[in-house]
């Protein structure tokens, strides 16, 4: 009898201490959840914009600074011939009186507005085909092959034949830029649709979405790390691109763009101007992959859970 009178109260503990160590083991889970959703998002917070543009700029700026004082350096040490290998001042000098009769202003522009509007209608034109081509099997077996020989085929070959069908227009200009960006744009996308789990497309089926719901509204948006890729390359061709048909198309209607003024120092033996015209053409994509690329990535992958919130 005692054993029975007792084991009602232990069978009421046994009770009590599960329950308490089933509601102590579920706080411990909340607490872990909490602290790993801290870790991904903490950094993000604490870190303001100012200090990631800094830590974005900085860097390649120094390398700059280190690589003109070594350049200067060079100059002063060796004292080479001027015309053969000018130094930073003299570049700097070329640079000056582009500057002051206005040829560099209007170069830059002129090549600014061609490259920003080939690349977006790059864009207007190769995503649709990007998509249509990875949601549809049989077009992507027989016309993958042709877009990935486009890529690797230099656009400077499309120039001659650009001047034939054009002239010495700028739509000569813009077709050699769509015929550099195009295929990398398509290409990225397609890659970037290949790596979506097939999982997400089953949710969008189920939810009701069509083919084509489906395709912009999930596969576009979860394929978004390899379509920025592809941005990211064809906005490279088209910047090499519009240089390779500005040096090569002048006269006519052609605006004079930085390319033009790349073989204007050629034809006048301007070394310096020359060697300017490039740090220019260098710097200006420099400056687009710090200020609209890198941003935009960095956006995506934190939104992502991918870099911790670190720039």
């Amino acid at each position: 009898m005692p054993h029975d009178t007792l084991a009602p109260p232990v069978a009421a503990n046994t009770g009590v201490s599960a329950g308490a160590g089933s509601a102590s083991a579920h706080d411990d889970l909340r607490t872990l959840e909490a602290g790993l959703d801290r870790l991904q998002t903490d950094v993000a917070r604490r870190t303001p914009w100012w200090r990631r543009a800094i830590d974005g700029v900085l860097p390649p700026v120094l390398l700059l600074v280190v690589l003109v004082a070594a350049w200067q350096a060079y100059t002063v040490i060796a004292q080479p011939r001027p015309d053969l290998a000018p130094g930073p001042l003299d570049v700097a000098a070329a640079l000056g009186d582009a500057w002051a009769d206005g040829r560099l202003q209007l170069a830059v522009a002129t090549s600014l507005e061609r490259g920003v509007l080939g690349f977006l209608i790059a864009v207007a034109v190769g995503t649709p085909l990007g998509l249509l081509l990875a949601e549809w099997a049989p077009l992507r077996r027989a016309l993958g092959p042709l877009i990935s020989g486009l890529q690797v085929l230099p656009s400077v070959a499309w120039v001659p034949a650009a001047i034939l069908w054009f002239g010495l227009s700028d739509a000569t200009v813009y077709f050699v830029v769509l015929m550099g960006a195009i295929p990398s744009i398509v290409n990225g996308l397609v890659a970037g649709v290949a790596q979506v789990p097939p999982q997400l497309r089953r949710v969008g089926t189920v939810l009701g979405a069509s083919r084509f719901e489906l395709a912009a509204s999930v596969v576009l948006p979860a394929a978004l790390p390899g379509y920025l890729a592809g941005l990211k390359q064809g906005w490279a061709f088209s910047w090499r691109s519009l240089m390779a048909a500005e040096i090569i198309v002048m006269g006519g209607s052609m605006g004079f763009g930085v390319g033009s003024l790349l073989q204007q120092g050629r034809d006048l033996a301007d070394l310096a101007s020359v060697l300017g015209t490039i740090l220019v053409i260098l710097a200006i994509g420099v400056v687009i992959e710090l200020l609209v690329f890198a941003p935009v990535e960095r956006g995506m992958l934190r939104r992502r859970g991918l870099t911790g919130g670190t720039p």
